[in-house]
Parts: C-alpha cells; structure tokens; sequence
C-alpha cells in the first residue's frame, strides 16, 4: 500500500469558502500577535517539545521557533494577508544570541544550519539593515557560514550544505551578487562529489549523518528531493553541461525509486533498506510523495510529468493527515502538492482540491486549539505556516514558505 490509512482522516465536505479562509488567516496572524512576549516569544505546544524538552522551553529556529512565527507574520503582512503591528525588525540580535544558547553544546557544529540555526536569521537581518555598511557585515556572516558548510556530513535541508545551498539562492536572487552565485556553484559542485552509486537500483544519492545514525532519505526534509528542489530553483546559474549533468541524476534517482499502485505513485523514505528495517511509506510533506510534487514541480522538461501527477492522485486518495493542519507533515503541506500542480497543469481540479484541504485544515485547527488551549506558533509544524497556506490557496499562488520564497519579492518571480 502506498500509504497508512491510520495516519490520516477522511475529508470533512466543507465547501470552499473565501471568506472564511481570511478570517482563519486573521484569526491566527491576531493570536500571534497577542501572544507575543519579549521575554519568551510565543508560547511552547506541547507536540512541539522534543524529548526532555521543559514544556515551556524558549524554542527560537525557523523549523518550528520564533523565528519562523517571525518570517511567517512578515510574510502575510507583505503579501497584503493581514496586517502586523509588529515588525520584530529590533529583535533579531537578541534571538540570535538565543538560537546559539538553544542550540546548546552543538551551536558551534551547527549554526550554519538552514532550518535550526543562525543563518535564516542573518538572512533576515541582512534584508531589514537599515544601512549598506550593515546589511556588508552581515552578508560576511553569511558567506563564511555557507562556505563553513560546504563539508557537513548531513547533506540535506535542515542542518547540512543543502541548506546553505538554498540559502546562497535567496541571497543571489535578492542581490544580483557574483559571490552568492559563486558559492552555490561550489555548495552544488561539492554535493556532486558526494554522490554514491547504487547498483541495485541504478542511480545516485547521499548518505546523511544526522542524530547519531546514517541514512539513505530520499524526501522533501532529510533527502535526495530536498536538494532537487534548490539545484533546480538555481539551475541558471550552472552552465549547460552542468545542468544537464543534474537533470540526469536527478530524474534518473526519482523515476527509479518510485513506488506505482494503480493511478498513484509514492517514494519510500530511505533508498536503501533491510530485512530489520522495511520501507516506510508515508504520505506527508517531509517523507513521501506531497514533498516530491512540491520540491520537482519546477522541473523542466515533461519527463515526470506522468510521475508528478500520479503521486498527487495518490496524496488526494490518502486524505488529510490526522496530525493536523501544518506544513511539515499536516494536511497544509500535502495540499500545497495540488497547488503546485495546479501551477504546473492549469488544471483546476488541483485548485479544487488544495481549497477542499484547506477548508478541513481550518477545522483541524480549530479543534487543535480548543483541545490544547492555544494555537500553535511555528511555521513548519503550527499555524502560521497554514496562514500562508490559506492565502496561497485564495490566490491559486503556490509558494511554499522558505523553500521557494524568503522575500517577497521573490514571490514575483
């Protein structure tokens, strides 16, 4: 089967409705607002504490912190969805100085981490300095973070070069800079390097090193499509040999190791497996076929094109997923699989179908905020990154939150 039927729900029959996509939106861009504190930010969720984590932790990173809730009401506010009275502009030395203390013993080996540590909030501050000199020092932060990279052993979004990859991307996108293209060349070319071969299944990949354990992912956070996604966002600044040379691996990888039943189409978390550890098959943004639309719908060409759709048929079969609204592994991320093929097709069946999550997702979210007795404030994994899922859906947009846009001039694109 190409998914677990006990992680997900069945549809509610909620037709679409406008109107109350923007009053969510508002509903919880004002909560945001509310709960802000200057000691502690928002408050902890409790199924955002990992492990031993106090449950009123101070949680800082992009991932599922403060500074994510900070980009997510930046963002709305810039794409006209809400209005913030906050710009937490002053903010961003401090939750810097918190992000290092937060990330604890490890802040040294991991602070250039995209999605945990200190570069999406230097990307931030690069783009809010108010003067050249500032917006310099900070870009000399970031260069020597993105070159400091280059060798981490995880080789995926959240921690490892993957994720400075993408962060060069927005810096050359938001400054026309030969430096920032220069160094997503050699992230990009460093990466090639690292590629391995596997002869069972006829194509390349990346081992990760993350938590103690070497792994083989494939998906949307920790793996191989992860990556896709950045080397095809910026495969202009490659020249033809070189972008061919990645169009290769990259179609080769996902049409070898993807899963067919009927009409869907799915991907296993890991390449390679074993007796003692069977494939996964989930169904979900970060491991499994929503991430893969979304990360290799900007492919060019029409060689996935078969691949792509099948894999949405099969995220629409699956339904919403029971752990709630969010981007990372809720029913908003998998939706933003139909808004992207929506994008790609033209076909409004997938428009259709992103606004028919959307309108269970606001009811997820209202239930989760009855039962916990708050909302959630982080924008992979809580509400503000479903806010801008909402919009996008209003919209027909289909700009996933700090893998596609940062600025929002890039939205424009």
């Amino acid at each position: 089967m190409l998914h677990d039927p006990d992680r997900h729900e069945a549809l509610r029959d909620i037709d679409w409705n406008e109107a109350r996509a923007r009053e969510a939106i508002a509903r919880i861009v004002a909560d945001a607002e509310n709960r802000y504190s200057p000691d502690r930010y928002w408050p902890a969720h409790p199924l955002d504490a990992d492990g031993d984590d106090a449950p009123d932790q101070l949680t800082t990173p992009l991932y599922h912190g403060a500074c994510g809730v900070m980009w997510a009401l930046r963002h709305l506010q810039a794409l006209g969805a809400a209005r913030v009275t906050r710009s937490h502009v002053d903010e961003l030395g401090r939750l810097l100085a918190r992000n290092r203390a937060w990330l604890g013993s490890s802040a040294e080996a991991e602070k250039a981490s995209y999605l945990m540590g200190d570069t999406p909030i230097l990307l931030l501050a690069h783009g809010a300095a108010p003067t050249a000199e500032l917006a310099e020092e900070y870009a000399e932060q970031l260069a020597a973070l993105i070159e400091g990279n280059l060798e981490h052993p995880a080789r995926e979004l959240m921690w490892g070069s993957p994720g400075t990859l993408q962060a060069a991307l927005f810096l050359h996108e938001r400054t026309g800079e030969a430096r920032w293209a220069d160094l997503f060349r050699r992230t990009a070319a460093k990466l090639w390097t690292q590629l391995l071969w596997s002869a069972e299944h006829g194509c390349r990949y990346w081992t990760q090193d993350l938590y103690g354990r070497q792994g083989t992912y494939l998906d949307a956070v920790h793996g191989f499509v992860a990556t896709a996604s950045v080397l095809i966002r910026g495969r202009q600044r490659f020249d033809g040999d070189t972008w061919n040379g990645w169009e290769r691996c990259i179609v080769d990888t996902i049409t070898r190791t993807a899963s067919r039943e009927g009409n869907g189409a799915n991907w296993r978390a890991q390449l390679l497996t074993t007796a003692a550890a069977p494939p996964r098959m989930l169904m979900q943004f970060c491991h499994g076929a929503p991430g893969f639309v979304i990360c290799l719908a900007d492919v060019p060409g029409t060689e996935l094109d078969d691949l792509l759709v099948a894999a949405g048929e099969a995220t629409w079969a699956a339904g919403p997923l029971s752990k709630g609204s969010n981007l990372c592994h809720g029913t908003g991320g998998n939706g933003y699989a139909f808004l992207k093929l929506y994008r790609r097709t033209g076909n409004d069946m997938w428009l259709a179908r992103a606004r028919a999550f959307a309108m269970h997702g606001i009811a997820q979210t209202e239930a989760a905020a009855v039962k916990y007795g708050q909302m959630r404030y982080s924008l992979w994994t809580g509400d503000p990154g479903f806010a801008i899922y909402l919009h996008d859906c209003v919209h027909g947009a289909a700009n996933f939150p700090t893998l596609d846009v940062f600025d929002f001039d890039s939205t424009r694109r």
